[in-house]
């Protein structure tokens, strides 16, 4: 039997379709909107493709998890980046926004890389209520990550046009005003993201600690 490629598998190939287009739309931001927004909502919307794919074809990997997780993360800090300049009054509330969602993402996946096999220790974030929705519940967590992509390219679209209206009001303002509580919401969750994650890797250093000194005995 040949070596698999991880390389070559379906939702991997999707993958590297969103980072193309996610690369499209950082040329254009600053100067075609349509073209810009375009590519980056498929690249947004094939997020969902990969994840179907990868079940259907039994072809997930810890290399397409990877990949699809940096993929979201700087095809957001992309948009963020240049809604910065765009919208210099808020550049602050934006930037801390592109922090809060890099970091406390980067430390959870690593957090998690680190605990090896699972233990009845470390803090599990489906205990929680609210996160084991978060986890379990596919259309929510949809509407999250929606939500929260929709509220910052809805905002990227208002600064060149109003778009279309509904009942007199901007369909991009709609938008952003049903998005942005979805938004704070998933922010809010990255943040217990973090929180989570410094406990276990606390945990993991208490243990390593306890482990080095019974050594040293």
């Amino acid at each position: 039997m040949s070596e698999e490629n991880i390389f070559l598998f379906v939702p991997n190939i999707i993958g590297y379709g969103r980072i193309v287009l996610a690369i499209i739309a950082f040329y254009f931001l600053p100067t075609n909107y349509i073209v810009a927004s375009t590519c980056y909502v498929i690249s947004a919307l094939l997020d969902a493709l990969d994840g179907h794919a990868a079940r259907y074809f039994k072809q997930g990997t810890k290399f397409g998890a990877m990949l699809d997780q940096l993929t979201d993360r700087c095809g957001t800090m992309g948009l963020v980046t240049v809604l910065a300049h765009l919208y210099p009054k808020y550049m602050f509330p934006l930037i801390m926004s592109m922090v809060i969602d890099i970091s406390c993402h980067w430390i959870y996946v690593h957090s998690v890389i680190l605990q090896g096999k699972q233990s009845h220790k470390f803090v599990d974030m489906s205990e929680n209520p609210i996160m084991s929705i978060y986890y379990t519940n596919r259309p929510v967590l949809f509407t999250m990550c929606l939500g929260y992509e929709a509220f910052f390219n809805a905002l990227y679209l208002l600064y060149f046009t109003e778009g279309p209206t509904i009942i007199g009001l901007s369909l991009f303002r709609i938008i952003i005003y049903l998005s942005a509580p979805i938004m704070i919401v998933k922010t809010f969750i990255s943040l217990l993201h973090c929180v989570v994650a410094a406990k276990n890797m606390a945990i993991i250093d208490v243990n390593e600690r306890k482990d080095a000194l019974k050594k040293e005995k």
